[in-house]
């Protein structure tokens, strides 16, 4: 049993003040989802021998980032990356306006010409990628590191 004097002792310690820490992410009401937690990514481009991107991604563990993937229509063409898709949480996939909140994605597919947006949460640290699947080229792929 704790003597009354030690656990006053006990409680008289000083707590670290997470307030004090001017690294630490600030949010609002929305936690991670807030505002001040979101990053734009550069878009992804869907098109007949053009590259994905024009560099890799850097993305910290615990921060929203928007995406949008546009394709030109010029051939059917689809992205792949399961590691990654299991590395982050999917907030939603928006195309023409409908919203989907999927449990969990392998891959997206555009027939024709349109625009896809992808809002996530990194999570699992690591190296990752997408890519057109079957393609061998480096500018068809797209390296991913969470950190």
């Amino acid at each position: 049993m704790i003597r009354p004097l030690c656990l006053a002792a006990l409680l008289a310690l000083p707590l670290p003040a997470l307030a004090d820490n001017d690294d630490a992410p600030q949010f609002g009401l929305a936690g991670i989802l807030s505002a001040g937690n979101k990053e734009d990514l550069p878009p992804i481009t869907l098109s007949a021998g053009m590259p994905l991107a024009e560099a890799a991604w850097e993305l910290k563990s615990g921060t929203y980032y928007e995406f949008e993937i546009e394709a030109d229509g010029s051939q059917e063409l689809a992205l792949v990356g399961p590691e990654f898709f299991r590395a982050i949480w999917i907030d939603e996939i928006v195309i023409e306006g409908l919203e989907i909140r999927p449990l969990g994605v392998d891959s997206v597919e555009f027939d024709e010409a349109g625009t896809m947006e992808i809002g996530f949460v990194a999570i699992k640290p690591g190296s990752y990628y997408l890519k057109v699947p079957g393609s061998t080229g480096e500018t068809q792929r797209l390296e991913i590191v969470i950190q």
